[in-house]
């Protein structure tokens, strides 16, 4: 396929059925527990306390809270459109097809550079996590390692990452779990060390709210960050063997999973620990005897509370690295097929694995071994300061494709009905979402804007992202002379799924009676 060619026609290369090559071997539970485990990681280990300490419990609760709702509406726009769309390439697709072709581009190549650099990140951290244990051994041993664990994963097949991500985010949620279940048992008195009265630490001081709206501005973007991966099951959806019902399934569990596992953890830790503890503020990897669980488990009399909490980030670690490697070798692997990045990528084994973009994926992620040179930390946050802003955009990406997809939908007089999920919350919930996440894309490194020297390395390292992805939008524009399609010409029909789907609605539905504020009546709009 030429490449010109390609980039101006519609984006039909990943077809329902997996796209030539891949494999639909993704189970409803793979796809289930990459949805549950996906936005558990350091965010919710490490990083929590410092939202009760900048913002009070009360604080935290609010901006975790808001951002979970934001990322909610993004999880059900996402949901309908891959349910409907199945397809490897997920949103880049979707930018294509129901925005402008060059739109996709830049969407596709800012997520592959995002989870490529996450990669060489999470290596970095695990090097560093490793030093608890074998604080003799380089760090780049380690990367090395792990490094090694991560590509045999993916290389076997979609069934081995998938099984690999099934037990990482598995450990993750045991973890999460047994702390609510041990902190409420402190809560009321069950279990000793939680001797103070419940609401003791949401009266004192400045709590439950302290520091004001900027304290609940730094807490939204921590927030933020935390929830980043929650997206990754609309790329897994390309490889689900039944993407009519696990994708539906897989969206409904946000909503359960920000309310179970963020919102309560941080409610426990606001309970238990004073937010003014000085512990809380500490939220280094190499701090794993002060991060909150920690902090938590050995007032519970946990013996060894440190080691089992750091086995359990680095659990998250290599979950986020697995699962960044799968992500990122799927969106060039898409890019290819459609003419958007060399067609060697484009090539599969014979067990459905782009191997190609697998290796060119890898090399990125061997970025990691930097750290030996120019030292653990320098290298770990100028890579993390670098890659942040690239997952806010995909966010961004995701409402307005769903926004277009909907009003594409409407006008060329398309019935719901067939539509094998579909959002509640059309239009306000894509409308919400982007103005949300464009606030908290753009407020990132607000500090630097107020102190009394402006930090130009800083906001360069911050926004980067913005101007590069806005420099590849428009350079494909003019290179390409791509323009926004009109809703009466956005292909709905290529890669769809949209054969049973009424009753495949139906049957999703009276699954999952039980969940929250999704079964919205056939022709509802």
């Amino acid at each position: 396929m030429h490449m010109e060619h390609a980039m101006n026609a519609p984006a039909s290369a990943s077809a329902p059925s997996g796209a030539p090559g891949l494999r639909r071997s993704l189970k409803t539970r793979h796809l289930t527990m990459i949805a549950i485990g996906g936005s558990i990681g350091t965010g919710l280990f490490v990083a929590s306390g410092a939202t009760v300490a900048q913002a009070g419990p009360g604080g935290a609760l609010l901006g975790y809270a808001l951002i979970g709702l934001m990322v909610y509406f993004l999880m059900t726009s996402l949901g309908e459109m891959a349910a409907y769309m199945p397809v490897a390439g997920s949103f880049a697709t979707y930018g294509a097809r129901f925005v402008e072709p060059g739109f996709g581009f830049a969407l596709g190549w800012n997520y592959w550079y995002n989870w490529a650099v996450t990669i060489a990140v999470e290596l970095s951290a695990a090097s560093i996590v490793m030093k608890y244990w074998f604080p003799e051994i380089p760090g780049v041993v380690w990367s090395g390692v792990f490094l090694a664990v991560m590509f045999a994963l993916n290389a076997i097949s979609v069934k081995g990452f998938g099984e690999g991500e099934y037990w990482f985010s598995l450990i993750k949620v045991v973890t999460v779990i047994l702390f609510i279940g041990i902190g409420l048992a402190m809560v009321f008195g069950i279990l000793h060390g939680g001797q103070q009265l419940p609401l003791e630490n949401f009266t004192t001081g400045d709590a439950p709210f302290a520091g004001g709206i900027t304290a609940l501005i730094g807490v939204a973007m921590i927030a933020g960050f935390s929830f980043q991966g929650t997206e990754l099951i609309g790329i897994a959806a390309g490889e689900s063997d039944d993407p009519g019902k696990s994708i539906p399934r897989a969206v409904r569990q946000v909503f359960w999973r920000i309310l179970l596992f963020y919102v309560l953890a941080i409610a426990i830790i606001g309970l238990l620990i004073p937010y003014t503890d000085p512990n809380l503020l500490k939220t280094d990897v190499t701090e794993i005897g002060v991060s909150p669980f920690t902090l938590v488990f050995e007032r519970a009399g946990i013996a060894f509370a440190a080691s089992v909490m750091n086995a359990v980030i680095l659990t998250a670690i290599l979950s986020a690295g697995n699962s960044g490697m799968y992500a990122s070798t799927r969106m060039l692997y898409a890019l290819a097929r459609e003419g958007k990045a060399p067609a060697l990528f484009a090539r599969v084994s014979r067990n459905g694995v782009p191997l190609n973009a697998l290796y060119a994926t890898t090399a990125v992620g061997a970025l990691c071994f930097l750290t030996s040179i120019f030292g653990d930390q320098t290298v770990y946050l100028w890579l993390l300061n670098t890659s942040g802003m690239t997952g806010f955009i995909a966010w961004l990406g995701i409402a307005v494709c769903h926004f277009r997809f909907r009003r594409a939908w409407q006008a060329q007089g398309r019935d719901l009905a067939e539509l094998p999920y579909r959002s509640a919350f059309f239009p306000f919930g894509p409308l919400f979402a982007f103005g949300l996440c464009l606030l908290i894309a753009l407020g990132q490194n607000w500090q630097a804007f107020s102190a009394d020297k402006i930090d130009w390395i800083g906001l360069a390292a911050t926004y980067i992202g913005i101007p590069l992805f806005l420099v590849i939008w428009f350079g494909y524009r003019w290179r390409h002379g791509s323009r926004l399609i009109a809703l009466s010409a956005i292909d709905l029909t290529s890669d769809a799924q949209a054969a049973g789907a009424k009753d495949q609605r139906s049957k999703v539905d009276d699954d999952d009676d039980d969940f929250i504020g999704e079964a919205v009546p056939v022709g509802a709009s």
